[in-house]
């Protein structure tokens, strides 16, 4: 990528950039912002939804640039995968936070979405999305009421419990307004941060459910997160299968209890081509879309240790290099604040290592003689955790090579374009 001196040099010779498609019609000319524009017209033009001769350098940074094309072919091979397997998908938003990518994974075939808070399923079913699914079960005054006024305003709305005494709240708060919800039974699989034992505990918990005037038992999910990670497929699958005999064997007990099973869920982006062999019957999957560095190495299918291959890189941090006083030290504007760590990736030099300078501050480091980088040059990071890297930032900057086509909110933000 060119440096913003390169670019800015060059500007004059550009001269009108060549237009950009955008949902947009417009006839008017373009113009060539580098000369033209002033960063209130940029914002403006972003809001009128303009993108014509918008490219990354005139972007503020730190900022999230998601590749288009990479991005629709990852939601394309999970979603033909999963039909050729014979399984559904509710992939979960927790990782993307955005309306606009739930509607992309809707178009491919998903069933519904998974969320991890209230506010998520309150988000993406105000977004006209059916099929929510919250993974949590609702503790509190707050969380209780919302739920069941989430349930009464949309009936596909589902949510999980593992615990006797919240059902007790939750059938008392459903009898007060008259409401009907939808749960399953949360299953251990390998995490311990929720999920009740397998088994008759699991089943019993169902019955509990089956037979309230205001609960409607669904079936049980259990999320092997942990599995997902394990590397080497063949490796990968066999923890699967272990980790989730615990659900198969509650789902046979409840079947000979008289309970209908309507959904086993869980899974994940490691497992999205094993899980239909494990007695899921749909995935959460979340990763998939935009990967990070978390998932390189894990090991697909092919063998390769080096590179899971299934799914692209599709999400970068773009960053500006901002100061460069010390041997083999440069400073960027991606920080502690926009969270980089040290396993994040620097897109074509992964000999650059990434640190913390302070809030604002980034810092790369490299070994004598290796290439790096100059004050005023643009990179793109792969980051390590995309839940964490989502929560910094408001927007993503949708981009087909340089060019920027679209920008997607996050979570619904309309906040400024950088924190």
């Amino acid at each position: 990528m060119k440096s913003r001196r390169e670019f800015l040099s060059a500007g004059a010779a550009m001269g009108v950039l060549a237009a950009t498609h955008s949902r947009a019609a417009t006839t008017a000319p373009a113009k060539s912002c580098v000369a033209d524009c002033s960063i209130s017209e940029l914002n403006e033009r972003i809001v009128r939804r303009d993108f014509r001769g918008i490219t990354k350098d005139m972007l503020p940074t730190p900022c999230l640039i998601v590749d288009l094309d990479l991005f629709n072919a990852n939601v394309k091979q999970l979603a033909d995968t999963a039909k050729s397997n014979g399984i559904n998908v509710r992939p979960h938003v927790k990782v993307h936070k955005s309306v606009d990518v739930a509607r992309h994974q809707m178009s491919a075939g998903a069933i519904g979405l998974t969320c991890s808070t209230i506010a998520e399923a309150e988000l993406f079913s105000g977004a006209g999305i059916k099929g929510m699914m919250w993974t949590k079960q609702p503790v509190g005054l707050n969380n209780t009421q919302r739920a069941i006024a989430l349930s009464k305003k949309d009936p596909t709305f589902m949510f999980v419990s593992d615990d006797a005494q919240v059902l007790e709240w939750v059938e008392e708060a459903a009898a007060a307004h008259n409401a009907k919800v939808r749960i399953l039974v949360s299953v251990y699989a390998g995490l311990a941060r929720q999920g009740m034992e397998a088994g008759q505990p699991a089943v019993d918990l169902a019955k509990k459910v089956a037979v309230s005037k205001h609960m409607q038992f669904e079936g049980f999910m259990a999320y092997s997160g942990n599995a997902a990670h394990v590397k080497g497929f063949e490796a990968r699958r066999k923890a699967s299968m272990e980790v989730l005999a615990g659900v198969r064997e509650s789902k046979a007990l409840a079947l000979k209890a008289g309970l209908p099973v309507n959904i086993i869920s869980g899974g994940s982006t490691g497992t999205y081509n094993i899980d239909h062999e494990t007695g899921l019957t749909e995935l959460q999957a979340a990763t998939y879309v935009f990967m990070d560095t978390d998932y390189f190495t894990v090991g697909g299918n092919d063998g390769d240790m080096k590179r899971y291959n299934d799914f692209k890189p599709a999400l970068t941090v773009l960053t500006t290099i901002d100061s460069q006083y010390h041997p083999n030290l440069i400073s960027t504007d991606y920080g502690a604040k926009a969270l980089a760590r040290p396993t994040d990736i620097v897109k074509e030099m992964p000999w650059l290592k990434v640190g913390n300078g302070g809030a604002e501050y980034g810092a790369l480091t490299w070994k004598d003689g290796e290439q790096h980088p100059k004050v005023g040059d643009l990179l793109e990071i792969y980051p390590s955790n995309l839940d964490m890297s989502t929560n910094a930032f408001d927007r993503y900057y949708i981009a087909q090579g340089d060019k920027i086509v679209d920008v997607w909110p996050i979570m619904g933000r309309t906040g400024a374009a950088q924190r």
